[in-house]
């Protein structure tokens, strides 16, 4: 017995000390959180309580983040704090704060958090492309050579335009070959508007039916949907989380196949390169990496080349062709408005030319139908996030360098305290007591400031074009016995209308 009275005291004394070890790692676990997570500036914005580790992550709902953003400014204010694990983040909501923001202290939040869940795509020191460059040299060399560039193939130009016209009757005739029948216009809007940006970036637009034209637009929008949600926040903060089987794989497949379809247009124009005539943007991009390649702190690479071909797709894409499918969507539940858009464009243009931009300044009610869906279809609700360049103050807020700073886009577009009837679609938000147009200094769709979307000018131009055509050669109606299509949307970095169909009635 005695014997069996040595194990039972050792044992007893390693399961205290296992308890005890136990008790220490927990509380110093608890300890590093508690560190990580505690502010000790004075004057740092307020916020809700985080709990150990997580942070504030399970109090947002990712899946419509600018709903929950909204909510937690009615009771914390218009600038709070937020903890994404053991990142800090500051939240900006309201027209007078994004103002503040965005155009008075551009720089001081011109930055941008890591994207460290790209970095097994190539994504380095120079190599960010345009939307997620950090704010630097990098980021200034790619965004003044592409709006150069792109001016150069076009852009604000009358040679732009007519390529606009011109692909607005290519959707056109897509349009009228339904024959009055119910179809869903979301490939036909996609595909024509990104062919005006194919054009200028590709040197050529495809043929609606094209299978890697449509494979990329397919990849593209399946990108942005694997970008959004909860997995991806905390890839941003854990990014060894990738390695976990089925973490994330979706949208790392999507991105690699995507960079996959790139290279091989870039491969192609690789082998036909003619340094004496400069085809589109890839040509004009290539050239640029050989005159500088003796550099090495350039920012011009075939690595950058791709993602920087990548984001201008994404701005040239997107949110136009988006909106367009709201366009659509609001014309068919507000048939009112949609006659009112018929009478207009018969009085100023009629039926025998094809809408060009110059007539905007005499179609103010239809000007306001145009910034009342972007208003109301709120496509980009939250932009990519920013972060303090440095330190500064917002609204008497003290934000330190490093912060990362959401913009709610939402919270502006829908600011209860600017607009009329946020809520409702409301085209008289845009014109005065004498139906004349007006601008509102709250309509934010682009953002504003140092990284307000590249593509704001050409998209402003395609809207119009585009939608003042198919109104002047249709009429669109829900189709008979269907229910009224939803007027609420789903969140894949950007807001869509749900899908739903059309018809498209010869006027």
């Amino acid at each position: 017995m005695e014997l069996l009275s040595v194990p039972r005291s050792l044992l007893s004394s390693c399961c205290n000390n296992v308890t005890l070890l136990g008790i220490f790692l927990t509380v110093f676990v608890l300890l590093f959180d508690f560190m990580k997570r505690r502010k000790t500036w004075i004057r740092y914005p307020p916020g809700p309580f985080s709990i150990p580790f997580l942070g504030n992550m399970l109090q947002v709902d990712f899946q419509q983040p600018h709903v929950s953003f909204t909510q937690l400014s009615k009771k914390f204010g218009n600038v709070f704090s937020l903890q994404f694990c053991w990142r800090n983040v500051v939240v900006l909501n309201g027209f007078k704060v994004m103002k503040e923001a965005l155009v008075d202290k551009s720089e001081d939040i011109a930055d941008r958090p890591p994207f460290p869940q790209y970095d097994n795509l190539g994504v380095k020191k120079n190599c960010e492309g345009l939307v997620i460059a950090r704010y630097g040299r990098g980021w200034k060399e790619q965004r003044r050579f592409s709006l150069s560039t792109l001016r150069n193939f076009g852009l604000g130009k009358k040679s732009l335009e007519e390529r606009i016209i011109e692909e607005a009757g290519f959707l056109c005739s897509v349009f009228e070959s339904k024959g009055g029948q119910p179809f869903d216009a979301h490939f036909n809007t996609h595909s024509a508007v990104s062919n005006v940006i194919c054009s200028m970036v590709f040197g050529d637009r495809f043929e609606y039916d094209d299978k890697r034209f449509l494979r990329f637009l397919h990849l593209f929008e399946e990108d942005m949907k694997a970008e959004s949600g909860l997995i991806v926040q905390f890839l941003t903060v854990f990014p060894s989380l990738k390695y976990i089987p089925g973490v994330g794989k979706k949208m790392f497949e999507c991105h690699a196949e995507l960079i996959k379809l790139l290279k091989e247009l870039i491969d192609e124009h690789k082998v036909s390169l003619d340094p004496a005539q400069q085809r589109d943007f890839i040509d004009a991009y290539l050239e640029e990496i050989e005159k500088v390649k003796r550099d090495p702190e350039t920012s011009f690479t075939e690595t950058n080349l791709i993602l920087t071909t990548l984001d201008l797709f994404s701005a040239g894409t997107e949110t136009t062709a988006t909106t367009l499918r709201w366009a659509l969507l609001f014309m068919i539940l507000y048939p009112d408005i949609q006659s009112k858009v018929h009478e207009e464009i018969d009085q100023v243009i009629g039926r025998g030319r094809r809408p060009v931009l110059g007539d905007q300044m005499n179609m103010p009610f239809t000007n306001a139908v145009i910034h009342e869906i972007q208003r109301c279809g709120n496509i980009i609700p939250i932009a990519l996030p920013h972060m303090a360049y440095r330190d500064t103050e917002i609204q008497g807020f003290f934000i330190p360098k490093g912060t990362t700073v959401i913009t709610n886009l939402s919270s502006v577009l829908k600011d209860e305290t600017y607009w009329e009837k946020p809520h409702q679609f409301y085209p008289e938000h845009f014109l005065d007591a004498e139906g004349k147009f007006v601008k509102r200094e709250a309509f934010m769709p682009f953002s504003a400031g140092r990284r307000v979307c590249l593509g704001e000018h050409l998209a402003r131009m395609e809207l119009f074009i585009f939608f003042t055509t198919l109104m002047q050669c249709f009429t669109f109606r829900i189709p008979e016995n269907q229910p009224r299509p939803r007027e609420d949307a789903y969140f894949s970095l950007t807001l869509s209308p749900h899908p739903y169909q059309i018809c498209a009635k010869l006027r």
